[in-house]
C-alpha cells in the first residue's frame, strides 16, 4: 500500500502532468470541438426557422475568432460573459436576426453593427455602454431594442430612422429627458424609461399614438404630462415612485386603462408612491371608475 501511494504521489507531482492539467482546465467547450478536429459548425443548432449559436455564461473575455466565419448564424447569444469589446467582425454576420449581448462589460458597440441589415432584436442591456453608435440606425429591420442598465445619457438623433421599432427599453440609465429621436418612432407600442433622472415628460409624447405600454417609474417627474392623455391606446401606464401631486382632468380619455393597478405586471394605471394632493389618494383607493368620475365632474364644473 505504501509503495502504491508513493508512486501515485510521484505521478501527481510530475511537472509535465501538472502543466498539462493546468492547461486543460483553461479549455472551454468550443476548444474541445476545435482540438478534436471537428468543424465549429457542429456547434450550430438548426431549428425550424433559424440557425442558432450560443456561448452563454462561458466566462469569455474575448469572442473566439472562428465565430466570424459562421456566416449562416441567425440567432447569436453571447450573454452573461465578461466581454469588454465586440469586434468589428460582427458586421460579417449579415444574416443575424437576434443578437443577445446582455450581461457583459461592453463600453461601446462597433460601428459595423450597422451592417446587420436583417437584425430584428438586439439585447445590449446590463453592460457599461456610455454611447450607442449612430450606425445602429442602419439596422432598418430592428423591432426590439433593449439598452437598459447601462450608463447612457443620450441617444443618436439618427435612431429616429428605425421606423419599424416597436419595443424600446432604456430604463436604468442616466437620461435627464427622453431622447428626442424616440418621439419619431411611430411604431412604438412599448417604451420603458424607468429608473432614470427624468423630471418631466415632453409634450411630444403624444406623437407616439400607438403606444400601449409606457413605464416611467422611479424618476423625479413633477407633473403628470397632460399630452399623455391623448395617447388613448395606452393599456399600461406606470408612473409609480415619482413626485406627482395632481392629475389632469383629461385623464379619463385613457379609456383602455381598466383599473388602478398594484402589481407591476398588471395592465392599468400605476400611480402609487406619489405625493398626490387630497382627495386624490382616497379616489385612487376607490378605483379607476371613481377617479375618472371625479375628474370628469371637475373638468365640466
Amino acid at each position: 500500500m505504501g509503495v502504491g501511494k508513493s508512486r501515485a504521489s510521484t505521478k501527481d507531482k510530475d511537472p509535465k502532468r501538472v502543466l498539462l492539467l493546468k492547461g486543460r482546465q483553461k479549455f472551454s467547450s468550443w476548444d474541445d470541438i476545435l482540438l478534436s478536429g471537428k468543424d465549429p459548425r457542429s456547434l450550430l443548432k438548426r431549428g425550424m426557422c433559424h440557425v442558432s449559436f450560443s456561448l452563454v455564461t462561458k466566462g469569455m473575455t474575448d469572442v473566439p475568432d472562428f465565430l466570424w466565419g459562421l456566416s449562416e448564424v441567425q440567432r447569436l447569444n453571447l450573454s452573461h460573459n465578461m466581454l469588454r469589446v465586440l469586434p468589428p467582425d460582427v458586421g460579417r454576420l449579415t444574416r443575424i436576426v437576434v443578437l443577445n449581448l446582455c450581461g457583459n462589460r461592453l463600453k461601446s458597440l462597433p460601428r459595423e453593427v450597422g451592417h446587420l441589415q436583417s437584425l430584428k432584436v438586439l439585447f445590449a442591456n446590463m453592460n457599461c455602454l456610455a454611447e450607442v453608435p449612430a450606425e445602429l440606425s442602419l439596422c432598418r429591420s430592428l423591432e426590439v431594442l433593449s439598452l437598459s442598465h447601462n450608463r447612457l445619457s443620450q441617444l443618436p438623433a439618427s435612431l429616429a430612422d428605425l421606423s419599424r421599432l416597436r419595443k424600446l427599453n432604456i430604463s436604468n440609465n442616466e437620461f435627464a429627458h427622453i431622447p428626442i429621436c424616440v418621439f419619431s418612432l411611430k411604431e412604438l407600442d412599448f417604451l420603458h424609461v424607468g429608473s432614470n433622472r427624468l423630471e418631466n415628460v415632453a409634450e411630444s409624447i403624444q406623437c407616439l399614438a400607438g403606444l400601449q405600454i409606457f413605464i416611467a417609474e422611479n424618476n423625479n417627474i413633477h407633473s403628470f404630462p397632460r399630452s399623455l392623455c391623448l395617447v388613448t391606446s395606452l393599456e399600461l401606464l406606470n408612473l409609480n415612485n415619482n413626485d406627482i401631486q395632481t392629475l389632469p382632468d383629461e385623464l379619463y380619455l385613457l379609456c383602455r386603462l381598466r383599473r388602478i393597478a398594484w402589481n407591476p405586471m398588471d395592465k392599468g394605471l400605476h400611480i402609487s408612491h406619489n405625493p398626490l394632493s387630497k382627495p386624490l389618494p382616497e379616489l385612487v383607493e376607490g378605483g379607476l371608475e371613481m377617479l375618472f368620475s371625479y375628474l370628469k365632474d371637475k373638468k365640466h364644473n
